[in-house]
């Protein structure tokens, strides 16, 4: 009797085409880094290469080698789909043709330099627009970037550097990675390949190295783009402790939440937690519990004045509904997996003081993952 069972396939080869049976989109891929020269096109070549030795069929929709023998190499073991040249004002651009790319139907596109502006005339006025076309096509895309480019970071880019970065990708375009690579080099074998001549030629060495490559911009840029890294990785694992329903304990950012009410004590609180929230590099969260009580005009109002406050800090303001405090902060911590949670204590007594530590204790019991910090306030 024949074997129908293909004997060289792995049961990763398996898992790979029963999702490739269900796949409805292409899967997209980041290659991240700090700088040129920290090899980003190299390691995405090279993942395709790879890709295409098991089979896969895999094309260039555009890669920029700058000249750098290594780089077009590699390129050259994949096919490359032929650009597009486009008259722009009496100069010739050569763009990536993605209506080429669509009508070839790879499972696979390499596509370098994601920030990049198209010539104008083109379909999408920038690339990652194209590169969106191609996964809604369910072709999967694997693209570089460097962390200079990334809208939200461009402004602190340009102040440490003091170069001017013109293209930019939205945040929201990596957020919807399927995966983040870091491509990464110490500063100081980033300046050793620097002066082989392996970037940029020799004539641009000294100066690259005196302005964008001082060894302080590379430390900054590095952490800036690991931060980064950081982050996607936490989103990733957050939405796999969702589908798998884990405990709260997995986690891999810090995250600061701070309970407030509407007394004015409550700006120390905010104060504190964002001191903290810088010192170990977390997102802040700031908590308010609504119950079935109405506030009076001053509470309002002193409740508003906090929750700009903390705005003006940069927290994420969340406003919680439940009858228990302890409770719905607990369920909310435990399902965002924070990690440090501050709450206010004042000088009570009695009663008091026996149901705000009933309530510290029951939060305790419901969300023992995380670090408590209980600040004593002074009675406003």
């Amino acid at each position: 009797m024949a074997d129908h069972h293909n004997p060289k396939k792995t049961p990763e080869d398996w898992l790979a085409s029963v999702a490739a049976a269900d796949k409805k989109q292409g899967r997209f891929k980041v290659f991240l880094g700090y700088a040129p020269g920290v090899g980003k096109t190299f390691s995405m070549l090279s993942e395709g290469v790879r890709r295409k030795n098991r089979g896969e069929d895999v094309v260039i929709g555009i890669v920029e080698t700058h000249g750098r023998s290594g780089t077009t190499e590699v390129a050259a073991a994949l096919e490359s789909v032929p650009r597009r040249e486009m008259d722009y004002k009496g100069t010739l651009f050569s763009e990536m043709d993605i209506d080429a790319i669509l009508a070839r139907k790879p499972q696979i596109a390499l596509i370098d330099e994601l920030a990049h502006t198209n010539v104008e005339g083109s379909r999408n006025a920038k690339r990652y627009e194209d590169v969106f076309e191609l996964l809604n096509a369910n072709i999967d895309v694997l693209t570089t970037v460097n962390i200079q480019h990334i809208e939200s970071l461009t402004p602190r880019v340009q102040s440490l550097t003091g170069v001017t970065v013109r293209e930019t990708v939205p945040d929201w375009v990596l957020d919807r990675a399927d995966e983040i690579v870091i491509s990464d080099l110490t500063p100081e074998a980033l300046a050793t390949r620097m002066r082989r001549g392996d970037i940029y030629p020799a004539e641009r060495v000294e100066r690259a190295l005196s302005n964008f490559f001082r060894r302080g911009n590379l430390i900054a840029l590095r952490e800036m783009a690991l931060q980064r890294v950081t982050k996607a990785v936490d989103r990733t694992l957050n939405d796999y402790v969702k589908r798998k329903q884990l405990g709260a304990h997995w986690t891999v950012a810090e995250k600061v939440a701070v309970c407030i009410s509407a007394n004015p004590s409550a700006r120390d609180l905010i104060a504190r937690g964002a001191r903290l929230a810088e010192a170990i590099d977390a997102e802040l969260f700031v908590l308010h519990v609504e119950s079935d009580r109405v506030l009076s005009p001053a509470e309002a109002r002193g409740l508003e004045a906090n929750i700009q406050f903390a705005q003006n800090l940069g927290a994420q303001i969340v406003h919680l509904k439940g009858s228990s405090v302890a409770a719905a902060t607990a369920a909310f911590v435990t399902e965002h997996r924070i990690t440090q949670a501050i709450f206010g204590c004042s000088a009570l007594k009695g009663m008091k003081k026996y149901l705000y530590f009933f309530a510290i204790q029951k939060f305790m019991s419901q969300a023992p993952h995380v670090d408590l910090h209980i600040v004593t306030q002074e009675i406003h």
